[in-house]
């Protein structure tokens, strides 16, 4: 059964894996939503054959025209870039709302050009593949998964009530908070992962030797563990590049823990260590 929502046109400025995913999540649950798409290569036009969007526009301005909602599935220093064009095109009853992994400059970019008319909310889906662009996009992709909102439950703006309600429709949970908290909070469980599995990739790479050892031995664990190490660098480096502070803090913790761990690998105080982990472990396979 579809959802009802007041948004009656939807523009999907990227329409790679999350801009293409969020526009089948809304054609799933939305029905009565026209969508439009527009990519600076050629994705809007899969979108279009992959029954992703109804439309794929030949520019901003022809995309956002007529549009309530305008979702920025762009990386970072793009979404800063297209902001003055976006607040200079959306209708006055739009909500613009983004997608970018790190909130604190982008929504410092945002308010420099939205002061009035259509509104911005920055937003962040915690969800993704290590694959991406249009082709793995899926209407699921948001299921169970937070979705970070820039803001307060207690917003009376409708067009923000209306948004939320839309994250809940398609399966995800809203979050409320600030940029900065929110960069804090993804740098220890987003990004510092990601990191941690360019780093155990590199060492693995470098102990490989020409028999083919220890990789040749290598089990799903490894497996499991590297999923990350799939995801390519110019998804990542805006992110780290706007980022830093947090990051940093993120990788002297962790280089703090191991070495705890060297220090103490002859010893039985790690036993402690593992029930941590395994604590961790549980509390996030808890169904949410």
């Amino acid at each position: 059964m579809a959802n009802t929502v007041s948004f009656r046109r939807a523009a999907i400025i990227g329409t790679g894996l999350i801009g293409g995913s969020f526009a089948l999540a809304l054609r799933k649950h939305f029905r009565g939503i026209s969508l439009a798409g527009y990519s600076r290569g050629g994705s809007a036009k899969r979108a279009v054959a992959l029954g992703a969007v109804d439309e794929a526009a030949p520019d901003i301005a022809s995309a956002v025209r007529g549009a309530d909602l305008v979702y920025l599935a762009l990386p970072i220093v793009a979404t800063i870039d297209v902001l003055p064009a976006i607040a200079a095109s959306a209708e006055p009853r739009a909500l613009v709302t983004d997608a970018c992994s790190t909130k604190t400059v982008v929504c410092r970019a945002a308010q420099e050009h939205f002061r009035g008319g259509a509104r911005f909310l920055g937003g962040h889906p915690m969800a993704g593949k290590e694959h991406s662009g249009i082709e793995h996009a899926d209407a699921e992709l948001f299921r169970g998964a937070p979705y970070p909102l820039m803001g307060s439950e207690t917003d009376s703006d409708p067009r923000v009530k209306e948004f939320a309600a839309v994250v809940r429709a398609i399966g995800a949970q809203p979050v409320w908070g600030d940029p900065e908290t929110h960069d804090w909070a993804v740098g220890i469980v987003s990004h510092l992962p990601q990191l941690v599995c360019v780093a155990l990739a590199r060492v693995v790479q470098d102990e490989t030797d020409e028999t083919g050892l220890p990789l040749a031995l290598a089990g799903p664990g490894l497996q499991d563990t590297l999923r990350l190490a799939g995801s390519p660098y110019d998804i990542w480096r805006d992110i780290l590049l706007t980022n830093q502070q947090n990051l940093s803090r993120a990788l002297d913790r962790l280089a703090q823990a191991i070495d705890y761990l060297r220090t103490h690998l002859a010893s039985k105080d790690l036993e402690q260590e593992f029930r941590g982990a395994n604590d961790l472990y549980k509390l996030l396979h808890k169904p949410r």
